[in-house]
């Protein structure tokens, strides 16, 4: 079976908590060397880079790390300057903002700065997104698509992302905006790939083995259309009501964990579980 992925992301459903116990962003913080190694905040989905860029700095210096840096990407141009690709290079942590994931390919794909991302994430570099941030990870990416609605065929807008996880369509700010109904037209238009739906608050851990676990206090919800036995998605009648038959679905909370090339929850022993302290 192909490799989904190399190397180690953590996906965040946005909305992770920044001002109580901050669990998922201490997470974030113990990968990393704090007192040696680099963190690099990439405020490149955002319209308010300054801003962001600032509230994560604060964050994380507050949560112990030394050595931070700011990758903000204007234009194109930007991701094709030695300075920006020598941050990547060098960061032992990238951490994706929300915003707009379509700002993030339109800016960065294609560009040698993309391919040292994609180098440095194979070489043990930690990727980490949040919101927009999370949805740019996968190959195939939501960028528009009607919240809180019954899935219908023509609402739904994709398009490629960064590609570091194979064969996987994720959604962001899932329970709290009702996107069940978009992710499930995903799944039907693609369904060699799994849906993943995080919550806010909530992340997935992912390591080389495509393996993840669940860590915040949400839900993650994984939507299987391997054995689809019927759909009407098509582009014929694309204001229809999506209709589709035999579709699987998992959910996750904090301390479950789930293969993705088996496609199936890893069982462990709950008693183990329940002594995670994350959950």
């Amino acid at each position: 079976m192909e490799e989904k992925l190399k190397g180690n992301l953590i996906i965040i459903g946005g909305a992770e908590d920044k001002k109580g116990e901050k669990e998922i962003l201490k997470e974030v913080c113990s990968k990393i060397d704090k007192e040696n190694e680099k963190l690099v905040i990439a405020t490149i989905a955002t319209e308010l880079p300054k801003e962001v860029g600032a509230e994560y700095t604060d964050i994380f210096k507050k949560l112990g790390v030394k050595n931070i840096d700011i990758l903000d990407i204007a234009q194109r141009d930007d991701a094709c300057r030695e300075s920006n690709i020598a941050l990547i290079k060098n960061a032992s942590l990238v951490f994706f903002t929300g915003g707009d994931q379509l700002r993030i390919t339109s800016l960065v794909g294609g560009t040698p700065l993309y391919d040292a991302l994609k180098q440095s994430v194979e070489n043990g570099c930690v990727f980490v997104g949040t919101s927009a941030g999370a949805s740019v990870v996968s190959d195939t990416m939501i960028i528009t698509g009607e919240d809180e609605e019954s899935p219908k065929k023509w609402t739904l807008k994709m398009s490629p992302g960064l590609g570091l996880i194979k064969d996987v369509i994720i959604d962001q700010h899932f329970a709290q905006r009702g996107r069940i109904g978009r992710l499930l037209t995903g799944v039907a238009e693609n369904p060699e790939s799994l849906g993943i739906g995080i919550d806010e608050d909530t992340a997935i851990m992912v390591n080389p083995k495509a393996e993840f676990q669940v860590i915040g206090s949400g839900a993650v919800y994984v939507i299987d259309g391997s054995s689809i036995s019927y759909t009407n998605v098509s582009e014929q009648y694309p204001e229809e009501v999506l209709s589709m038959f035999d579709i699987k679905m998992h959910v996750l909370k904090c301390g479950d964990k789930f293969a993705l090339s088996e496609r199936h929850p890893i069982k462990e022993d709950k008693q183990e579980e329940n002594e995670d302290s994350r959950c």
